[in-house]
């Protein structure tokens, strides 16, 4: 210690430097997820602020509109609120989510991301350390649930308190999955292989191109059932515009209160069209206990308040004809999953496509189950505990609904893809014109045309120029002797042409007749 106190030798750093450099970008990161945090709490704050001052009997005092804009941030990570003033003193739960709220906070904290995974790689640049994708994720997220954390004792003291437990869940859950999907945006969104801690099996049955058309065809499914969905809900508030005009203006006659009926009809919107698309498919959606509508009528008396979106519902009793053609909505899904499923290679098979499709169907009935799971949800303790679709029939609905057609449309449409071209004469196969064996005759003369092109014959080397005569001086009076050079003969070039015996073609062609597709007789 002495020698190197003494000498002056300087002791090791680099981990200090390090930590230094890479400080700054992390501390930004959790700087970015808390700004997005106080951005969504921001925003309901003021929207809330601004309808407690234009109410002309508010409630409660600005603290009280402060707590209620924290819950409702709680409120669009799907946490479910508690209301305690009720009329019958019981504490009812209220755990159905607007989902276009949801929205608010993922966009925020999938735009925090992307800008956290922006600096790491500016910094890079720079000349320090670049954050890692890991580090990114983990910085964001940590500054976006600390404001969470503290949000949700303060939405506490208010009217509608969150459930803690609920919170515990939702809050994070929501976080981690838009935090994901900003990292990955931001690195150009990468499709490579899956970690090494996955099993072996996994990560081959993975890079085949089954899943992703299975992937692809369900979520076609998803949107053609979801955009069926809107059409006859838009159907119906057409069909039903008196009501749900009366409605609307029964609830309040302040401008301030149509306005936040305004914007809570425009929230659930998102609601109704997964309400709608599990109306289509059968199972239909509950109006509380004991009331059920579905395309065969509406069972039992709806307990629900008086609301816009709520007026459209059909009349009670049996089904109708127009209600019945609700069911060509799961028609026009299977038919989209079966036709997105079926591959343009000509090697695929019918089992194989067949498998896809019922992939597809499975990826549909997924997707379908868990969004009628974050479109429902209580409104009381007793009646109203369970408003909207049960997400396990929903999800078995668009399951069996896609599969039972989806299969057959692939198959037949993979068949009548490869299908054998008949003759015009008897119908017999014509192999001559199968599909894709006008590509293989094409390589096979290409490839037997090239050894009879032969290469272009090189020059001969041109010939010297002729040496001068040498004249040898006589010696001991001997005549001169004259040496003439030697001229070189030209040899003619003769050029060979190769030409194959016969040319080798590929196996499953039928000679290699250079015709064009043959016309049927007149």
């Amino acid at each position: 210690m002495t020698q190197v106190t003494e000498r002056g030798t300087p002791l090791q750093e680099g981990p200090r430097h390090a930590a230094r450099r890479r400080s700054p970008a992390a501390a930004a990161c959790v700087l970015g997820g808390a700004v997005a945090a106080g951005l969504g709490l921001g925003f309901l704050a003021v929207l809330v602020i601004v309808l407690w001052i234009s109410s002309p009997y508010p409630d409660s005092g600005p603290g009280g509109a402060l707590h209620l804009a924290a819950g409702l941030w709680l409120m669009a990570h799907g946490t479910q609120l508690v209301r305690y003033e009720t009329l019958s003193g019981v504490p009812a739960p209220v755990g159905l989510v607007p989902l276009l709220l949801v929205a608010l906070p993922v966009l925020l904290m999938r735009r925090a991301a992307r800008l956290g995974s922006a600096s790491g790689d500016a910094a890079g640049a720079e000349g320090d350390e670049v954050l890692p994708a890991g580090a990114v994720f983990s910085a964001v997220t940590c500054g976006y649930l600390t404001v969470g954390a503290f949000a949700t004792v303060y939405a506490a003291g208010g009217p509608m308190p969150a459930d803690p437990l609920s919170a515990a869940w939702h809050v994070p859950l929501v976080a981690v999955l838009a935090a994901a999907g900003g990292v990955w945006a931001a690195k150009g969104k990468p499709l490579g292989p899956l970690p090494d801690w996955v099993p072996g099996g996994v990560r081959r049955a993975v890079v085949r191109p089954r899943y992703a058309l299975a992937l692809r065809s369900g979520a076609a499914g998803v949107l053609v059932l979801l955009g069926g969905g809107a059409l006859l809900v838009g159907i119906s508030l057409a069909w039903h515009g008196a009501e749900v005009q009366n409605s609307f203006l029964a609830l309040t006659g302040v401008w301030s209160g149509r306005f936040a009926v305004l914007l809570l009809a425009v929230a659930l919107i998102p609601n109704a069209m997964v309400w709608g698309a599990a109306y289509g498919l059968g199972p239909g959606f509950a109006l509380g206990a004991g009331a059920v509508a579905t395309p065969l009528g509406l069972e039992g008396a709806a307990a629900l308040p008086r609301f816009p979106l709520l007026a459209a519902l059909p009349a009670p009793g049996p089904g109708t004809p127009l209600t019945w053609a609700a069911l060509a909505l799961p028609v026009a899904a299977g038919l989209t999953v079966g036709w997105f499923a079926v591959r343009r290679a000509r090697d695929v098979s019918c089992g194989e496509t067949a498998l896809t499709a019922a992939l597809g169907a499975v990826v549909c009935g997924l997707g379908m189950a868990g969004l009628a799971a974050a479109s429902a949800g209580p409104l009381g303790s007793r009646v109203l505990a369970g408003v909207g679709p049960v997400w396990w029939t929903v999800g078995a609905a668009a399951a069996g609904w896609t599969l039972v057609l989806a299969v057959p449309l692939a198959v037949g449409v993979q068949v009548w893809r490869t299908r054998p071209v008949r003759s015009a004469g008897g119908g017999v196969e014509d192999a001559w014109h199968d599909p894709g064996v006008r590509e293989l005759r094409w390589e096979a003369l290409r490839r037997a045309a090239e050894p009879l092109v032969a290469p272009a014959a090189e020059a001969p080397p041109a010939a010297p120029p002729a040496a001068p005569p040498v004249v040898v001086a006589p010696v001991a009076a001997a005549p001169p002797v004259v040496v003439a050079p030697v001229e070189p003969v030209p040899v003619p070039v003769v050029p060979v042409v190769v030409v194959p015996a016969e040319p080798v073609l590929p196996a499953g062609v039928v000679g290699a007749r250079v015709l064009a597709r043959r016309r049927p007789a007149p």
